[in-house]
Parts: C-alpha cells; sequence; structure tokens
C-alpha cells in the first residue's frame, strides 16, 4: 500500500537526518567549484590581455576537474569522505592560491611563460572538492534503512540539484560582481577562504562517517541487488547514467554557445549569460518538485518522458528572433532540465555497485563536466561554420541522445535497481 507523504513533510524530514547545519555548509562548500573555472578564466584573460591564454588556463581547470573528480569519489569510498575532503581542501587551498600567484609573475606572464600558470591551473581542476556529487552519496546512505527512503531520497536528490543550479548562478555572478568593483584576483581569493572553511565544516560534518560506514555494512536481503547476468550489471549497468550526464552536460555546454552566438547575431553578446540564467532559473524550481512525483512513475520511465519533452523543446530553439522571446524560451526548456538531472542522480545511485557510492556520484559529476566542454567546442565550431541556426543543432542532438539512453533505461531489469522492499 502506497504511503501518503506530504511534499513539505518530505523536505522537513532531511534537516533531521542530516543535522540542521548540514544544509547551508554544503551549499556554500560547492561555491568554490563553480566560481573556479570563470574565475580563473576572467583572471588570466584580464591579466594578460590574451583571451586565449585565459581559455587555456580555465580549459585545464576543466579537465583536472573532470579527471580528479571519479579519483576523488574513489578515495573517498576506499578511506572515508573526511579524510579524503580535507586533504582535498587543503590541496587545493594550495593550487588556487598558486593561480593568482603564477598570473603576476615577477617580470608578467610573458616572461615567465605560460606552462607554470597550465599547470597549477591544472591541479586547482585536479584537487577541487566534489561537495555535491559527496553530498548526495550522504543522503544514500543516511536513508538505507529508513521504511520512507525513496520518498526521502527523492527529496534529498531535488534539493541537491536546485543547490547546484543555484551555486550555478551565483557563483559566476560573484566572480562578475567582485571582479568588476575591486580586482580581478578577489573571486579566486573568496574562493580560496570558502574552501578553507565551508569544505573543512563539510568534510568534519558527522554525515561524513555515514557513508564510510555503509560502505562496508552488508546489505539486508530484501535490498540487496541480486547477482547481475553476465556482461550486464556492476558498472557496465552503472555506465548508462554516466552516459546521460554527459549527454547533459553537453545539452548544457552547447546551450550556452548557441545562446552567445544567437545574443552576438544580436548585437547583445554580453546577455548571453541572462537568457541561460533563464533556464536555470525554472530547472532549479522544477527540480524541487520531484519529490512529489509518484513513486509509480519510475526513475526510468521519468528520464524518457523528460527528456523527450526537452527534445520537442530543443527544436522551438530556431523560433525565436528576438532577446525577450528567446528568454522566454529559455523559461520554457529549463521545465524538463532540472527532472532529468535529479533522475539521473537517483539512478546512478541505485546502479552504483555496493561500497562505491561516492566512485559513482562522482563519476557522474565527471561526465557533466565532460559534456559541458564536449558541447561547448561542438556548438563553437557550428556557430563558427554556420551561426546561430547551426549552433542550435547541438543541443537538439543532445536532448535526442538523452532521449535514447532514457528508452535504454527502460530495458534495464527491474531487479537491478536497488529500491524498497
Amino acid at each position: 500500500m502506497a504511503v501518503r507523504v506530504s511534499l513539505l513533510a518530505r523536505y522537513s524530514a532531511l534537516p533531521s537526518l542530516a543535522g540542521a547545519a548540514f544544509i547551508p555548509i554544503a551549499l556554500i562548500a560547492r561555491l568554490p567549484l563553480a566560481m573556479l573555472t570563470i574565475g580563473t578564466l576572467a583572471l588570466v584573460s584580464v591579466a594578460s590581455g590574451s583571451y586565449a591564454l585565459g581559455g587555456l588556463a580555465a580549459g585545464a581547470v576543466g579537465v583536472g576537474s573532470a579527471a580528479g573528480a571519479p579519483a576523488l569519489g574513489l578515495l573517498a569510498d576506499r578511506y572515508g569522505q573526511r579524510r579524503t575532503v580535507l586533504i582535498a581542501g587543503v590541496l587545493n587551498t594550495v593550487a588556487t592560491t598558486a593561480v593568482v600567484v603564477a598570473t603576476y609573475p615577477p617580470g608578467g606572464l610573458h616572461a615567465s611563460g605560460p606552462l607554470p600558470l597550465l599547470a597549477v591551473s591544472l591541479v586547482a581542476g585536479l584537487t577541487l572538492p566534489q561537495v555535491g556529487p559527496l553530498a548526495r552519496a550522504r543522503w544514500m546512505a543516511l536513508t538505507e534503512r529508513r521504511p520512507l527512503r525513496e520518498l526521502e531520497r527523492d527529496a534529498a536528490f531535488s534539493y541537491e540539484s536546485t543547490a547546484d543550479e543555484l551555486t550555478f548562478v551565483l557563483g559566476p555572478a560573484l566572480v562578475g560582481a567582485l571582479g568588476a568593483a575591486v580586482a580581478p584576483w578577489l573571486p579566486l581569493a573568496l574562493a580560496v577562504l570558502l574552501t578553507a572553511v565551508f569544505v573543512t565544516a563539510f568534510a568534519l560534518h558527522p554525515t561524513a562517517t555515514a557513508v564510510h560506514r555503509s560502505a562496508g555494512a552488508v546489505r539486508p536481503a530484501a535490498v540487496r541487488a541480486p547477482a547481475a547476468a553476465p556482461g550486464f550489471g556492476g558498472w557496465g549497468l552503472a555506465a548508462l547514467p554516466v552516459a546521460g550526464m554527459l549527454a547533459m552536460g553537453g545539452f548544457f555546454g552547447s546551450t550556452q554557445t548557441a545562446l552567445t552566438a544567437f545574443a552576438g547575431e544580436l548585437g547583445a553578446a554580453e546577455t548571453a549569460g541572462l537568457l541561460y540564467a533563464a533556464l536555470g532559473l525554472t530547472s532549479a524550481v522544477a527540480a524541487l518538485t520531484v519529490a512529489a512525483w509518484s513513486a509509480r512513475f519510475t526513475l526510468a520511465a521519468r528520464w524518457t518522458a523528460c527528456a523527450g519533452a526537452l527534445t520537442a523543446l530543443a527544436f522551438l530553439m530556431l523560433v525565436p528572433h528576438s532577446l525577450g522571446a528567446m528568454a522566454a524560451m529559455m523559461l520554457l526548456i529549463g521545465v524538463p532540465v532540472g527532472p532529468i538531472m535529479v533522475t539521473v542522480y537517483g539512478l546512478g545511485g541505485r546502479l552504483a555497485p555496493a561500497g562505491r557510492m561516492g566512485t559513482a556520484m562522482t563519476a557522474l559529476a565527471s561526465g557533466l563536466v565532460a559534456g559541458v566542454a564536449l558541447g561547448a567546442g561542438i556548438a563553437g565550431a557550428l556557430a563558427e561554420a554556420g551561426g546561430a541556426s547551426a549552433a542550435f543543432a547541438a543541443p537538439l542532438a543532445s536532448a535526442g541522445i538523452l532521449l535514447l539512453l532514457g528508452s535504454a533505461a527502460l530495458l534495464v531489469p527491474r531487479g537491478r535497481v536497488r529500491v524498497a522492499a
């Protein structure tokens, strides 16, 4: 018999599960990740006068983050989140400080060459503490044996997706405001401070031990996934949501680039960020509603339905011919995006091999980062060749791939997805 629990009750259970301080700590602790790439881009571009060098430094941060995320997740699964996040936080504060120092070397960047700057930028990305994915792993562990765990997990993952959206809007805004008002190095200095204080607090929070204990625990028979068929299980199944996040990242990156080309053709390239923020706004709000969706609406069915809606809406990106119309279209397109993010993360957590939750969550985040870079590159090439209308083919293709992957998720045997008994 289905249990009826109000949406407010589902969300109000989260502070009691993790402690009242956990949510604000984890929210602020993920800001440095949202600030580092664009902060490096702005700092190096201004200091060197070269957008190309700024792009290379920011790219090094992105490559480092994509490569380092699953490695940090694996270390967290093996040695515990507390130790792993503390060490990563210390290394990242040093590396981010080094980015600022390498940007202003004696004699200037032209004298020292770009290699030291690119090297420390890569290390800064490699050591970025993956707060969002590791927080999701904590929620999975905290709700593991609770009678309403599926409802509470939906609420937790819905909140986490909204928190990600908010920080990836607030982070660049802080970089722009502080860099313009004070100095281009200040946003990275703030990121160092936030890492030192809030990432440390995240590492030391009592919830850090929940995942490590859960990794070594034996699952009760009611929730233990049956043995996988040869060639169809373990990390093989977990690769499906990782591919989904790669496609989702491709949608984000290509949409950002296509919007920049669109706004540029109208002589207002600087407004592209505002157009993209409209998508993030409705995406964040829609993500919060997922906790109220019926449990009968399975994760694979949610993924497929929302990806289908996104694919249909992506065709409409070609319709607007003004900034206002495009902003309205982005508000509409954001509606299925948030639920897809919640769903893919949820499915990734349920398909992850036992004891590898941190690895799985960070692999999903890594796929998203890699997808953003790939999508931006493809859309940029299309925009160069055929303008904004050609660039919008890239987010359409990404949405179509998401739909295909969601359809593939429908074929996953129900017994392979850990659900409530």
